[in-house]
């Protein structure tokens, strides 16, 4: 069969991708801006998020190295395993491109080789449902070039509903316009955010976390209620870094409000490469289409 490869922005816990045969290839992060760390390699997340809260740190993210990318690809090349590697979003990394690039170097010393480069339009969590669909159609057989066609078609189905604490991390990150980002914390308004075919598109705002949680539901069963489609059609997740009973209960909530059941094996953390841009105290309903729905 194929090989599933992503970058670490699907932030999936190495309890799936150890089970599923998943090869993660890092992001890197830095508190200084001169020694960067590799994500889930060398950084604890737990750790991560304390600076974060506790001393207020804005660290940053920098993308995989197309030499990252070159030694992943080269062996299952060599092997001759076709590979499908999902890549984060271009509009907010360029590890799609260092994929792109070590292709071609592959490819010049392996041209029978089999290796597609996805730009998943998505991040965390729907990136993961993504890379979760990829894992299916593999188990279940799916041709390899069938499976790239299908992927393709998930993109523009992959959306997350989303609201952080502070604008500070989407100014610093460029997410946001700075006039957005200064009237969103002099207000301590909550925002509603939605990740929409590749880019971050304000949903609306609220004062309060609660009312910014709840806005989120609204806006989800909106999406399918305007464009008509089945909730059954697709998957669920909750996105969470810092507070996971946060998490839990809202999940509950989801799951009683949308009348679905979210993805139980589907374990994700917002890990620190995206946590640098959206803060530590993110939450967000992530979703895709079945691939066989």
């Amino acid at each position: 069969m194929y090989k599933i490869i992503s970058d670490s922005a699907c932030d999936l816990f190495e309890e799936y991708t150890d089970a599923h045969d998943v090869h993660i290839v890092p992001l890197y992060v830095s508190f200084d801006g001169e020694h960067f760390l590799k994500e889930r390699e060398d950084v604890d997340h737990n750790e991560f998020y304390r600076q974060m809260v506790e001393e207020g740190a804005y660290p940053k993210s920098s993308l995989p190295s197309i030499q990252d990318y070159i030694d992943t690809f080269t062996p299952y090349a060599k092997d001759g395993i076709p590979v499908i590697c999902i890549c984060i979003s271009t509009l907010f990394s360029g590890s799609y491109n260092s994929a792109t690039t070590a292709k071609s170097e592959v490819l010049e010393d392996y041209p029978n080789a089999k290796i597609t480069v996805l730009n998943s339009m998505q991040n965390t969590v729907s990136q993961a449902l993504m890379v979760n669909e990829a894992v299916r159609m593999r188990d279940a057989n799916v041709p390899y070039e069938d499976a790239i066609k299908k992927l393709d078609e998930l993109k523009e189905t992959g959306r997350i509903f989303f609201t952080i604490d502070s604008m500070d991390y989407l100014k610093r990150g460029g997410r946001v316009g700075k006039m957005t980002a200064v009237i969103g914390n002099t207000l301590n308004i909550k925002p509603l955010i939605i990740l929409k075919n590749g880019e971050l598109n304000v949903g609306g705002i609220s004062r309060t976390r609660s009312k910014a949680k709840k806005s989120m539901l609204t806006a989800c069963k909106k999406h399918f209620e305007e464009n008509h489609l089945d909730v059954n059609d697709y998957y669920f997740s909750i996105g969470t870094g810092y507070d996971f009973n946060e998490a839990r209960e809202y999940q509950k909530e989801v799951e009683e409000f949308m009348g679905v059941k979210c993805l139980p094996y589907l374990k994700t953390r917002i890990g620190a490469a995206t946590a640098c841009h959206t803060g530590p105290h993110a939450l967000g309903i992530g979703i895709i289409k079945r691939y066989d729905a």
